[in-house]
C-alpha cells in the first residue's frame, strides 16, 4: 500500500504527500523522507520510488539517481507497484511536468 492509499485512512494533517505545486527538488526531499522513514513519513520504499519518479519527471537529477538505487533494493512487484502509483497520480491530473 502506498503512502497515498494510507493517507485516505489517516487523520487530517497526517502523512506528508506530494502536491501538484511541488517542484522536482521538493518532491526529491519528500522522497528522501519516505526512503528513510523521517519527517512524519513511514519507511516506504514503494512510495519513495514513486515520489522519486515524479521528482525526476520534474527535472530532479538527484531523484533519478536515488530512484535507480531504490530499484536495486526492490523486487519487481514493488517497482511495478511504484510505477502504477506514479501513473495514477499523473492520470489524476496532479502534476505538471518539465518538457
Amino acid at each position: 500500500m502506498t503512502a497515498q492509499e494510507m493517507a485516505h485512512d489517516a487523520e487530517p494533517g497526517g502523512l506528508p504527500l506530494p502536491t501538484p505545486d511541488m517542484d522536482g527538488d521538493a518532491l526529491f526531499k519528500l522522497g528522501l523522507m519516505y526512503s528513510a522513514g523521517q519527517g512524519g513519513c513511514p519507511l516506504d520504499r514503494v512510495s519513495a520510488h514513486m515520489i522519486f519518479n515524479l521528482a525526476a519527471m520534474k527535472g530532479s537529477i538527484e531523484a533519478r539517481d536515488y530512484r535507480r538505487e531504490m530499484s536495486m533494493e526492490m523486487d519487481r512487484e514493488e517497482i511495478s507497484e511504484a510505477q502504477r502509483a506514479a501513473r495514477r497520480w499523473i492520470d489524476a491530473g496532479s502534476a505538471t511536468f518539465a518538457a
